[in-house]
């Protein structure tokens, strides 16, 4: 066995856990190896810029060999010349000689010449590329690279970083904004627990049940908010996991309006409740949407005067491969220049108790269901709020 292909008896400490040792598969540079780190891989010149360089390194290897070639074809003509009668005064052979070493040395340059712009070419959008991918390193992920020039892979690979660097840029603006939104968020709660503390340890009034409710209201407030933040961050990445199953809708908004009703009654709201008898079962996660739907009547019966109403309606949508289900109040509207940002967290009224993250919460639960969200209001008209979830092949009631 040749020494490259002997493979040590230990294995080495940067070895993955999960794979044995010493490897199974044959090395990569059999063909059709297959194994783990450094084994069944590519030949090193077969992707990326190395494949490039082998390229260029081939092509001038071949002119070289052109090349001097030539020049012993231009010495062979040069030698014959002088070797004819009368070389020494006859100059055919010099002559032929000469002018096909000139030939070959202009065409050389040349060569050189296209083959220096063809690698120039190659080199400085990768050397841009690679000063890109420093500043992206030290945090600076507003850079961006030239997509114009070079081989096509060369544009691909510049394209997909700038992808990359955008979606980046969007990830760190986004997490700035929301630990700037829930430092906000935490101080109110944390301030007025803090202060009513301090009052009962120095004694400024007694620790009884009237002062001691306000802190644990605060703390129930900073529990909702910590859930609220949880359940958004999961559905924001994704990773939220859904149990589907078939859902009579009729019972879910039925449930749901029950644990409402006493709130409302006692703030003079009236709260209606109807669903379409031709509403199929639908395959969703009972527990999520029942918390959607939950949310907007929340979020209607805060802004709801008394005396007002609120309906909850669902019914087929104009598609009837879905299901439109909507909440409607008739507080004060929503103002213009908040309209388009109410999907959006912590956007909330400075009156408002809540936590500003149940609208995007809905948001988030309802497009992790395959369905859309939106919202009708103007100020002074009442707010609609409303979303869909696909029917599928599910069975009608």
């Amino acid at each position: 066995m040749r020494a490259a292909n002997r493979r040590p008896d230990r294995k080495p400490p940067w070895w993955p856990a999960d794979e044995p040792w010493p490897p199974t598969g044959p090395p990569y540079w059999v063909r059709g190896g297959r194994g783990p780190w450094g084994y069944g891989r590519q030949r090193w010149w077969g992707r990326g810029p190395h494949r490039y360089m082998w390229a260029f390194g081939c092509l001038l290897a071949a002119f070289m060999v052109v090349a001097l070639s030539a020049a012993i074809v231009s010495l062979w003509l040069f030698a014959f010349g002088s070797l004819m009668p009368g070389g020494g005064t006859e100059p055919s052979g010099f002559g032929l000689g000469r002018a096909t070493g000139l030939i070959v040395l202009v065409v050389g340059v040349l060569v050189l010449v296209r083959i220096g712009r063809r690698v120039r070419r190659f080199t400085e959008p990768l050397d841009e590329l690679v000063d890109a991918v420093g500043r992206v390193e030290a945090g600076d992920y507003t850079v961006r690279v030239q997509e114009r020039g070079g081989p096509g892979e060369m544009r691909g690979l510049a394209h997909g970083f700038n992808t990359m660097t955008t979606r980046l840029e969007a990830d760190e603006r986004q997490r700035r904004s929301l630990l700037a939104d829930v430092s906000h968020e935490l101080r109110t709660p944390l301030t007025v627990v803090q202060g009513n503390l301090e009052a009962l340890v120095d004694g400024v009034y007694p620790a009884d049940e009237a002062h001691l409710s306000g802190i644990l209201d605060e703390t129930r407030v900073l529990s909702r908010l910590v859930d609220d933040l949880r359940t958004l961050a999961l559905a924001e990445s994704g990773t939220l996991a859904l149990h589907r199953e078939p859902t009579d809708l009729d019972v879910l908004v039925a449930e749901t309006v029950n644990s409402f009703r006493a709130a409302a009654d006692e703030g003079g709201v009236a709260i209606r409740a109807s669903v379409g008898e031709d509403v199929p079962l639908l395959e969703v996660d009972p527990v999520r949407i029942r918390e959607v739907i939950g949310n907007l009547i929340a979020n209607a019966q805060r802004y709801t005067p008394r005396g007002g109403t609120i309906e909850i309606a669902a019914a087929l949508a104009p598609d009837p491969s879905a299901v439109r289900i909507a909440v409607t109040d008739s507080g004060p509207g929503i103002p213009s220049d908040v309209l388009p940002h109410v999907f959006e967290r912590f956007v909330k009224s400075p009156e408002s108790r809540g936590s500003g993250l149940g609208l995007a919460i809905a948001r988030n639960l309802v497009v992790s269901h395959g369905g859309q969200i939106g919202v009708d209001s103007a100020p002074g008209r009442g707010t609609k709020v409303w979303f869909t979830l696909p029917v599928g092949d599910q069975p009608e009631r």
